[in-house]
């Protein structure tokens, strides 16, 4: 399926997220009070105002437009009703709360469209840098900058590790994310918040390859970026090699993720083995 296929739900993709970027940036740049709430999965999160009312905006346009739709976002209540669709949009109104309020700028607004378990259309935004990500199934993977027409990106082409860029959480990581950089060898990592900024650099050529070793994060982290990287010839899997599926009951990605620039992906799948047997890590 071409991307002419999809063009109508990234046109209204990207219309949702440059205007919950707007909404987020109203909150950024004002006082703002943080909440913790308790996740899906029972976990302690922080929350604003900022991805409240972003979230309420995509997910009302979604609706208006594509009612027949399942919906699955990170703000609203989950209904099993979406496992009946074959159709559903996974949404992050802000991935990167962390980052949002440290007010570093690296949150992106995230909305991906899955069909039969597979991501197919998808739209990172970063509101502070106005730098925009879309891509839609075999329509390629397209950058939008400020004041610059859209450009099309595609992967590089580096496969040894000492070569590569790594792009990395911004936040402290464990011991284990520190044995792997060590037992591959990277000497470069560029560490930024948000999977799908994280994602979008391999697809920028600004990064080669992307580690998530822990299973906390959600489907609506992953959905959007991994069309994007994918049309931008890179390749996403969990830590295990086996596609990422959207659309489950359970809604992390309980495998961890792997993304890469694809050439690469082979090698950094078979020397993660290793190191995920002597973590005790297996599939689940």
């Amino acid at each position: 399926m071409s991307e002419a296929n999809y063009r109508d739900e990234i046109r209204l993709a990207v219309e949702l997220a440059r205007a919950a970027g707007a909404v987020l940036l109203k909150h950024y740049y004002s006082p703002f009070l943080v909440e913790q709430k308790i996740n899906a999965l029972d976990e302690i999160e922080e929350v604003t105002a900022a991805d409240r009312e972003a979230n309420e905006l995509i997910v009302k346009g979604l609706r208006e437009q594509f009612p027949n739709d399942g919906i699955l976002a990170e703000e609203s209540s989950d209904s099993e009703d979406r496992l009946a669709k074959n159709r559903v949009w996974l949404i992050d109104p802000m991935d990167g709360t962390k980052n949002f309020i440290a007010r570093d700028g690296d949150f992106a607004v995230q909305i991906g469209l899955a069909v039969d378990g597979e991501s197919v259309a998808g739209v990172v935004y970063q509101p502070v840098r106005d730098v925009l990500y879309r891509a839609a199934r075999g329509g390629g993977s397209w950058i939008e900058e400020k004041d610059n027409q859209a450009a099309r990106m595609s992967v590089s082409q580096r496969t040894r590790a000492g070569e590569m860029v790594l792009a990395s959480s911004r936040s402290h990581r464990g011991p284990r994310m520190d044995s792997v950089v060590s037992a591959f060898g990277f000497k470069n990592e560029m560490r930024r918040g948000s999977v799908g900024i994280k994602m979008g650099l391999i697809a920028e050529q600004d990064a080669d390859l992307y580690f998530h070793l822990s299973p906390s994060t959600k489907q609506w982290d992953t959905c959007g970026p991994e069309i994007i990287l994918v049309e931008a010839g890179g390749k996403v899997t969990d830590l295990f090699g086996q596609p990422l599926r959207y659309n489950d009951v359970r809604i992390d990605n309980r495998n961890g993720i792997v993304a890469t620039n694809g050439a690469a992906h082979e090698m950094v799948i078979e020397n993660l083995r290793p190191l995920l047997a002597e973590f005790g890590r297996t599939p689940v």
